[in-house]
């Protein structure tokens, strides 16, 4: 973006004004009282539209639950913006471009959250958005040395390299938004970050907006803090990281990463190794990199035996020390960047180890040649699940795919009928009609089981909408009290 001086501001000369720890309160405490304030009214007035209901796979949460909680922080987010812009003199018309594209964002996850749109619609949405804002001025345009003098001008690099900061900080927000409290949480260490490099910056407007989205996230953690009654929803897990991604590149000096960039990543600690991990553990496996599973690293420390209160008081933690380390890098202007580095890189390979990601360094590779097995076991099961689809073209009568499939599910190694030594997983269908499969008892994880038993789902919804009723043998499953009124399932 350009460099922040009244000549080269796109919409108007804007000169920085002091911001007094009385007005700092004014906004931190104004967003927070909005946002809860609005949180308790859709908690209050809910009905059936937005609710995240139970799976019993990685949504335990007892009953349907709103997820709605991103609009109260849109909401108070931007009253204080225009509070800051029209009485505080804070330079609004600078951050249009900024103030334009976040509510696009958000507009993206929350109709999601509504209705559900699919990961590749959202994925556009998200490209496109991003590339407005860059249009509008904001992007990554040099790379500072962060030891010295010097920079790199990016050139057309500079165009790919702000996407993929717009892009992935959104989307490493909303991956960890699988535990009460923790995307919120998250981001309200990240604002108060951002608050502190706009202070230290001399950068008032950066300052004030930093603070407002913190305030709007400690109003909203009010209700989100376990047992959660209301989530954040896609809309809220997007605003808050496009808000990220977009006012760190506010807050450098001609788009230099060497600034808030630096310290974003640093304090990105946490979500971004989650991610890291994630995308291994899903290549490895073979499976869609957007799929979801119940092996993020909040879920793990729930395995551990942590409560989801120690485990969120961990993992906010680890936040807060990670934010310290990137604002070290700042503050000693790139000094102690070889030791963060080396933390960042000891943390990781502990996590690994400690979560059981890896379940000993020294037996490594007889463990990925186990995962290259179930890998192959996998592929198996998704080659019959794909005859088995086509299998319903096919076939002329109801009773002619019935026997096909109980063929094909027989040398898959499953049943339809309870017998000694096997389990039952219930799959859900999109009309939330539940029906149970059976597999053998063995070691393999209950999450590899449902991985392997959901490609029976698009044969058996491609057999409905022909026939209009299931192979007879397939065992129906007691009537689900929550039916599935919820998006697909976040990373």
């Amino acid at each position: 973006m350009t460099d922040s001086t009244p000549d080269d501001i796109p919409f108007g000369p804007w000169v920085p004004r002091p911001v007094s720890w009385l007005e700092m309160g004014v906004y931190f405490c104004g967003a927070l009282v909005v946002a809860a304030l609005g949180t308790w009214w859709i908690l209050k007035n809910s009905g059936q539209v937005g609710l995240d209901a139970p799976d019993n796979r990685r949504k335990l949460h007892e009953k349907a639950i709103p997820r709605l909680g991103g609009g109260p922080i849109f909401l108070a987010v931007g009253l204080a913006c225009l509070v800051a812009g029209y009485i505080g003199g804070l330079g609004w018309s600078r951050w249009l471009p900024v103030a334009i594209c976040n509510a696009l964002i958000f507009s993206v996850g929350f109709v999601d959250d509504l209705r559900p749109l699919g990961a590749k619609v959202k994925l556009v949405g998200q490209i496109g958005t991003a590339l407005i804002l860059y249009a509008l001025g904001v992007s990554i345009d040099t790379l500072s040395n962060p030891f010295g003098d010097g920079s790199i001008d990016l050139g057309w690099w500079s165009l790919p390299l702000t996407l993929l900061w717009l892009v992935s900080i959104p989307n490493i927000i909303n991956l960890i938004d699988g535990m009460d409290g923790l995307a919120g949480g998250f981001g309200l260490f990240l604002c108060l970050t951002l608050a502190f490099i706009g202070y230290y910056g001399l950068q008032p407007d950066v300052l004030v907006v930093a603070l407002a989205m913190a305030g709007a996230l400690a109003g909203f953690l009010i209700f989100n803090l376990p047992p959660a009654k209301i989530f954040l929803g896609d809309g809220g897990a997007y605003l808050i990281g496009f808000f990220i991604a977009s006012v760190s590149l506010f807050t450098s000096n001609k788009g230099s990463v060497i600034g808030a960039l630096l310290v974003i990543i640093m304090a990105l600690g946490v979500p971004i190794l989650d991610t890291l991990f994630a995308i291994i553990r899903r290549a490895m496996r073979g499976v869609p990199i957007f799929n979801a599973d119940a092996e993020h690293i909040h879920h793990r420390l729930i395995l551990l035996g942590f409560s989801k209160g120690r485990a969120l008081v961990a993992l906010y933690s680890v936040c807060l020390a990670l934010s310290l380390v990137g604002l070290s890098v700042l503050l000693t202007k790139g000094v102690a960047l070889p030791v963060a580095g080396a933390f960042l890189l000891l943390l990781a390979l502990g996590a690994a180890r400690y979560l059981g990601y890896v379940r000993s360094w020294s037996n490594f590779r007889e463990q990925i040649n186990e995962v290259m097995e179930r890998r192959r076991k996998r592929e198996f099961f998704r080659a019959y699940g794909r005859v088995l689809d086509f299998e319903v073209e096919r076939c002329d009568t109801l009773e002619s795919f019935t026997m096909q499939f109980s063929h094909g599910i027989k040398r898959m190694g499953l049943g339809v009928s309870s017998q000694a030594e096997t389990c039952a997983e219930t799959l859900r269908l999109a009309d939330g009609r539940l029906f149970n499969i059976h597999h053998p008892k063995d070691d393999t994880e209950t999450s590899e089981w449902h991985l392997r038993l959901d490609v029976l789902l698009p044969a058996l919804e491609r057999c409905l909408e022909k026939w209009g009723a299931l192979p007879p043998s397939v065992e129906q499953a007691p009537t689900d009290p929550n039916p599935a009124t919820s998006s697909q399932p976040t990373a």
